[in-house]
């Protein structure tokens, strides 16, 4: 059982900043893409960003474009979300994903293959 571990979530005011990180098991890392999906309430599991194998590409939903960042240290075995610019629509749980199926599309949840538990973010104004 791969289990990705989530990290950093929290409260700020709109306008703050936070930094999401996941911990992914070694194997798990080298897969062809990993990525960043929130969920509020009462609303669908939605495509943050993602990442694809070192030396590849990064895609955003316009939601986020200039306001998020993601990256992968490759040293740590480690993907993170750096969140600029918090607004309050920007509330969810966030989660991590890894082990994109090869040539599948980045913003669909059920086209990756493991997922932390979650890390809640609220923003409020």
């Amino acid at each position: 059982q791969v289990q990705l571990v989530e990290s950093g979530g929290g409260s700020v005011q709109a306008g703050g900043s936070l930094r999401l990180s996941c911990v992914v098991p070694g194997d798990t890392y080298s897969s062809d893409g990993m990525g960043w999906f929130r969920q509020a309430p009462g609303k669908e599991r939605e495509g943050v960003a993602a990442i694809y194998r070192p030396g590849g590409s990064i895609v955003y939903a316009d939601s986020v474009k200039g306001r998020f960042t993601i990256s992968r240290d490759n040293a740590k075995n480690t993907v993170y979300l750096q969140m600029n610019s918090l607004k309050p629509e920007d509330t969810a749980m966030y989660y991590c994903a890894a082990d994109l199926n090869y040539g599948s599309r980045w913003n669909k949840w059920d086209n990756y293959n493991y997922w932390g538990q979650g890390t809640q973010v609220t923003v409020s104004s």
